[in-house]
Parts: structure tokens; sequence; C-alpha cells
């Protein structure tokens, strides 16, 4: 999983003053972009995570939002769909393509 205490500290600060927080010099389209990279599962990471149902579920809620805020909501609704998926346990991670050959 990957380190959050960054993200937290600037959180908190900017929850405590948001006119001087780093992150008021962003908009929200990049910040979600932002949380959107931090929670894609690395390509070397894929294998360990790649049926890990919060990751996957994160991973995919990060995608729908930046697609929402691109006001682009038919792109949105299928990585929503994704992250419920995960989270119900109704959708599982295919087999990885490049084994058993």
């Amino acid at each position: 999983m990957p380190d959050t205490t960054p993200i937290r500290s600037l959180t908190s600060e900017a929850l405590s003053n948001p006119k001087t927080s780093p992150l008021s010099d962003l908009s929200t389209l990049e910040l979600v972009q932002a949380l959107a990279e931090r929670l894609a599962i690395a390509p070397n990471d894929w294998h360990r995570l790649k049926s890990n149902r919060n990751a996957r579920a994160r991973e995919q809620a990060a995608i729908a939002l930046v697609y929402l805020l691109k006001e682009n909501p038919e792109e949105a609704l299928p990585r929503l769909q994704q992250a419920v998926g995960w989270l119900d346990r109704s959708i599982s991670a295919p087999p990885c393509p490049t084994h058993g050959r």
C-alpha cells in the first residue's frame, strides 16, 4: 500500500488553513488526477495487487472522479460500476495472460 503520510499532512494543513495550503493552488481536477495517479496500481505491483479488492476499487473510483470532473459521465459510470463490483465481490481479476503458456 502506498505511503499516504504526506497526503494526510497536506490534507490536515489544507483543512486548518485552506487559503495558505499548497493544495489551494491546484484545481479540483489536478487534485483528483494526482489522487488517481497515487492510487493507480504500478506495473511492478500488478501481480501482487491485481486481486486486492480495496486497491482495485480505489483505483477505479479515482479514475471515475477524473472523468466526472472532465464532464464525461459515460466514461465515469463503468469505472464506478467496476469499483462497486470489486467491493461487492461481483467481479474478480482475470488470470494473467502471460502465465500458463
